[in-house]
């Protein structure tokens, strides 16, 4: 079979660089890790190291079919970056706009339940335990200065 390359190749509506091997390739498109790639380069029996821009269309349509719908192609449910939908209860694969999507609708529905995390979320600070005494700060910050040391500073001037 002729494969001709292709110098971006549009997978999952993302665009990805022709010269990359599959499994980095694959990797770009948010939700899909270097691990999530590899199982489905496996699936689909696909050499994880060509480059993708080798792919023939069918290929294409095959690994689009496998990132979407992945308990389908016996891939285990712990591969999955959405296990036991709050809604609907079952185990998903989301990927790019849909992803985002499902987290900004997580984010505001734990702001409407006056969570935790809600209550970070919406006053704009650090929401996974971070300590917030030196980081964080939003805007121009400058140091604290010391009575002390300027009041030195001054002395040594006259």
């Amino acid at each position: 079979m002729n494969r001709e390359f292709r110098r971006i190749v549009r997978i999952l509506e993302t665009d990805i660089d022709g010269e990359l091997p599959i499994v980095y390739g694959l990797s770009v498109v948010k939700g899909v890790g270097y691990n999530y790639a590899l199982a489905t380069c496996r699936v689909l029996g696909l050499d994880p190291m060509m480059k993708i821009g080798y792919l023939t269309d069918d290929e294409v349509r095959n690994i689009e079919s496998v990132v979407k719908e992945p308990r389908k192609y016996n891939i285990p449910s712990w591969y999955c970056n959405r296990r036991k939908d709050y809604s609907t209860g079952e185990d998903m694969q989301l990927v790019s706009s849909t992803l985002i999507f499902y987290v900004k609708e997580d984010i505001e529905r734990e702001k409407r339940i006056k969570s935790w995390r809600g209550i970070r979320h919406a006053l704009g600070l650090k929401v996974r335990g971070q300590r917030t005494r030196t980081t964080g700060r939003a805007g121009i910050t400058v140091g604290v200065k010391r009575k002390k040391a300027g009041q030195q500073q001054q002395q040594k001037k006259q």
